[in-house]
């Protein structure tokens, strides 16, 4: 019985993480961080004039992360061409591995936006606990999406989302 109400617990919770209700209108605080090339870059600018955005927190470390990056950038030049989406991939490796990022990333083809938070600045206003964790965010700058985890298929959940944000409807109805 204690095992049943265990895994019962843990479906639960584990879905609750998965996709997290947001604040409605909640914007990105500004942190400064790194660009791929080592610039600064002030989270603030993330934009994308009017179209939809995601945020994605990965790490090299975490193999859920690069799977979902690999299918993100795999659709990426399709949900451009519908949406007009911009995402900015968000790296929370250390400052020992932010090295082994960029030679990663070229290897791998991922042509998104990409960003170093070496310290977990950004990661902490963000209130990101787990990785890969997502936000989507529509053309006003709005977190109206996020989600932890990653399980094959959900990417085409994220592209009717962007298609609902890129029409001018809500997503999350």
């Amino acid at each position: 019985m204690k095992k049943l109400f265990l895994l019962t617990f843990l479906v639960v919770f584990g879905m609750a993480a998965m996709a997290q209700e947001v604040n409605p209108g909640a914007k990105i605080p500004s942190v400064t961080i790194k660009n791929i090339d080592g610039n600064s870059f002030n989270t603030q600018d993330i934009s994308n004039d009017g179209k939809p955005i995601i945020i994605s927190f990965w790490a090299l470390w975490c193999k859920p992360c690069k799977l979902e990056m690999d299918a993100y950038n795999e659709n990426y030049t399709e949900w451009v061409e519908e949406t007009g989406v911009k995402i900015y991939a968000v790296s929370i490796d250390d400052a020992r591995s932010t090295a082994k990022v960029l030679p990663f990333v070229s290897g791998k083809g991922w042509t998104m936006e990409m960003l170093l938070d070496p310290n977990s600045d950004f990661k902490r206003a963000m209130s990101v606990n787990m990785i890969p964790h997502t936000f989507i965010l529509n053309g006003n700058g709005e977190v109206v999406y996020q989600h932890t985890s990653y399980y094959e298929g959900l990417e085409d959940e994220i592209f009717e989302i962007l298609q609902k944000i890129a029409a001018g409807e809500d997503p999350n109805e």
